[in-house]
């Protein structure tokens, strides 16, 4: 896997307060998959940050981690993230769900090496360059929720949105979309897998048990 670290200076924000309609309301953050907690997971990978801020409920056992909430909670990815980048003082901030149980640091820093390049390219004055890089999986699709940010220009942009979706908020900031065989190597679980059904849930613990 290309980029195993970075020098950037990032903080990260998970966003982890949903109802887990699809998983019956279960405390989806909680759910253990390889040993330890979604969340957990999550935490692991983002060890390199100088500040984590989970905005969802208060957890036990997530040392150096602050926690916020969402006014009304529950009230949407959006409002959450506007909370959560309140916290955020460094210059790159990665923005995360919290059931990614297969994200590892050394998928983080490909994220903020891919926005580091861009930006370069950004302050040499050339036209339309990325703001941040995001996953993006199998399938094509963007994971909004695994993502790396300049951060003043995701706060100027959670300034004016007025919309409620995630897609709404970050395509527009033209990411790069990072192809999946540049991030995960032959044989590695996706790190995009996140778990928001019982299904998803099973294939996370079915790769777990493959790469025993």
């Amino acid at each position: 896997m290309p980029g195993k670290g970075s020098t950037a200076r990032f903080d990260v924000v998970i966003l982890a307060g949903g109802a887990a309609r699809r998983l019956s309301g279960r405390d989806k953050p909680g759910l253990v998959v390889g040993g330890q907690t979604l969340i957990e997971s999550v935490v692991a990978a983002a060890a390199g940050a100088e500040r984590i801020t989970v905005v969802g409920p208060r957890r036990d056992g997530l040392d150096g981690v602050g926690f916020v909430r969402e006014d009304p909670p529950g009230a949407g990815p959006v409002p959450a993230l506007r909370r959560g980048l309140a916290e955020v003082s460094a210059p790159w901030v990665a923005v995360l769900a919290a059931d990614l149980p297969f994200l590892r640091a050394e998928h983080i820093a490909v994220l903020l090496n891919a926005g580091l390049l861009n930006a370069g390219l950004l302050n040499a004055g050339l036209p339309d360059e990325p703001l941040g890089a995001v996953l993006v999986d199998d399938a094509g699709r963007e994971q909004w929720l695994a993502g790396c940010w300049r951060t003043a220009v995701l706060r100027a942009a959670l300034d004016e949105y007025r919309g409620e979706s995630l897609h709404g908020l970050l395509r527009p900031l033209n990411p790069v979309l990072l192809d999946p065989a540049l991030v995960v190597a032959s044989g590695e679980p996706p790190p995009w897998l996140d778990c928001d059904t019982p299904e998803d849930v099973e294939r996370a613990l079915d790769l777990l048990s493959r790469s025993d």
